[in-house]
C-alpha cells in the first residue's frame, strides 16, 4: 500500500485513499496503525472511496511535540477533510477514533456534511473510578510528591518513572512521555453529554466482552444519540471487526451501501 504524505497541524501525517464512490473516512484507535484496519479498508473500498490516516504518534505519522487534547485531534481531522475536499461523508471510528468523531460532531459549525456515523467499540464515556483505580491514582500522586524531592530524585532518578510504569495501563506503559500525557488528557474527558448533539444516523458495533470500552458504554450511546442502533457480538472483544469480519463487513455494507453488490 502506498501512503501519501501531508503536513497537517505542523505534523507529518501519512494517509491512504482506496476505492471509488462515496467518501468514507476511517479513524483508528489509540496505539493502532494501518495494518489493524487493512482488511476492513479493503472490503469497504469495493463500494466506496476510503480515506485513512495513522494518528499522530502511531504508524507512519509523526508524534506531536507537546501533549494533545481531544480538540487538537478534532482540528487535525477537520484539516484533513478540508485538504482532501471531502463532503457527504460517512465517518467510521474505532475506540479513540470514535471519541474524536463524537467530539467533532457535537461542536457543530462544520464546513462539510456528515451523512452517517459508525462507532466500533468507541471511547468517550468516563466511568466512576473503582477502589483499585483510586488507590493506584493516590499512590502515584503521593509518589510524585516524595520522589520529586531533589535529594530523593538525585539518589533515585528513575523511581517516579518506574512507579508510573507499574501503575499505568498497557497503553500508558507503551507510550512515550508526550503520548502518555496525551492519553491522560483524552481518557479524562467525559463525552456523555455530547452524545445528544449527534444528529445523523449512527451505527454502534460492539464486542460483548470488550474490556476497553464495555458494552455498558454502547448502551449509553444508543440511548443518548437520537438516531442510533446497536449491534453487539457475543464472545468478542474490543477488536470485534477482526474477530467477526464477515458479519461486520456485511452490516457496514448494508448501512453505507444499502447492501448492494460490491
Amino acid at each position: 500500500m502506498i501512503f501519501i504524505e501531508a503536513i497537517i497541524k505542523g505534523l507529518k501525517i501519512e494517509y491512504i485513499v482506496k476505492g471509488e464512490g462515496q467518501n468514507v473516512l476511517l479513524l483508528p484507535g489509540w496505539g493502532t496503525n494501518y495494518n489493524v484496519y487493512k482488511n476492513l479498508i479493503e472490503d469497504i473500498s469495493k463500494y466506496a472511496k476510503v480515506y485513512y490516516f495513522d494518528m499522530p504518534g502511531f504508524g507512519k505519522s509523526e508524534e506531536p511535540k507537546d501533549a494533545w487534547n481531544i480538540n487538537n485531534f478534532v482540528e487535525l481531522v477537520k484539516e484533513f477533510i478540508q485538504l482532501n475536499n471531502l463532503d457527504d461523508l460517512t465517518l467510521i471510528g474505532h475506540s479513540n477514533g470514535g471519541r474524536i468523531i463524537i467530539k467533532m460532531l457535537s461542536t457543530g459549525n462544520l464546513d462539510f456534511k456528515v451523512k452517517r456515523v459508525i462507532l466500533i467499540g468507541s471511547a468517550g464515556i468516563v466511568h466512576k473510578k473503582t477502589f483499585k483505580q483510586r488507590l493506584k491514582l493516590n499512590i502515584v500522586k503521593l509518589g510524585k510528591k516524595i520522589l520529586n524531592i531533589p535529594i530523593i530524585k538525585k539518589i533515585f532518578p528513575h523511581a517516579l518513572e518506574n512507579l508510573k510504569n507499574k501503575m499505568g495501563s498497557a497503553d500508558y506503559r507503551n507510550a512515550t512521555p508526550v503520548m502518555r500525557d496525551t492519553l491522560v488528557k483524552l481518557v479524562n474527558e467525559d463525552l456523555k453529554n455530547n452524545l445528544s448533539s449527534i444528529n445523523v444516523p449512527t451505527l454502534l458495533l460492539w464486542g460483548e466482552n470488550d474490556t476497553e470500552t464495555p458494552l455498558e458504554d454502547a448502551k449509553i450511546m444508543e440511548k443518548e444519540i437520537p438516531d442510533a442502533g446497536l449491534v453487539s457480538f457475543k464472545n468478542c472483544s474490543h477488536y470485534v471487526f477482526l474477530e467477526r469480519p464477515f458479519e461486520i463487513y456485511t452490516i457496514i455494507n448494508n448501512f453505507v451501501n444499502g447492501g448492494k453488490n460490491k
